[in-house]
């Protein structure tokens, strides 16, 4: 388990090899059909394929719509993607090779975040890690062909 509230990762085995996760991960197009926290709505990415130093938008909704800047601050090819946005948080993917699989974890990260307290008052310290396992069953269903 994590120790600090704003710092959370979770894990989960995908039947599909790294490079196959890592493309749906870097398509912000896919990024609605993945999210497991039902706040993603679509894409207003204006490039097709995330790579270091793009920036992307992305429409959202959480109680009213709103949009959101992203820039990929992390970016190794295959086997790790991060992205922030404004405030400072950082989501983080990263894919290893496990048997015929990828382990995929994703991180979100608020521990830089100015004032956290109001993350813990929104309830995000408790709704991330939950969202998050929803995100990689999501990942996961993306290949069909692969699982059980």
């Amino acid at each position: 388990m994590n120790k600090s509230p704003y710092r959370q990762t979770r894990s989960r085995l995908v039947a599909a090899a790294p490079s196959e996760i890592f493309e749906l991960l870097t398509d912000p197009a896919m990024h609605p059909v993945i999210d497991g926290s039902g706040t993603v709505r679509a894409s207003t990415a204006k490039e097709g394929k995330l790579s270091l130093g793009s920036e992307f938008g992305m429409q959202m909704r959480l109680g009213l719509p709103y949009r959101i800047s992203n820039t990929v601050v992390e970016f190794e090819q295959d086997r790790q993607i991060a992205w922030r946005h404004f405030s400072g948080h950082r989501w983080r993917y990263q894919l290893e090779a496990a048997g015929s699989g990828t382990m995929v974890s994703e991180t979100w990260d608020a521990s830089r975040v100015r004032h956290q307290w109001l993350l813990r008052l929104m309830g995000f310290t408790r709704s991330t890690g939950p969202n998050m396992e929803r995100t990689l069953e999501r990942v996961a269903a993306q290949f069909p062909e692969a699982t059980e």
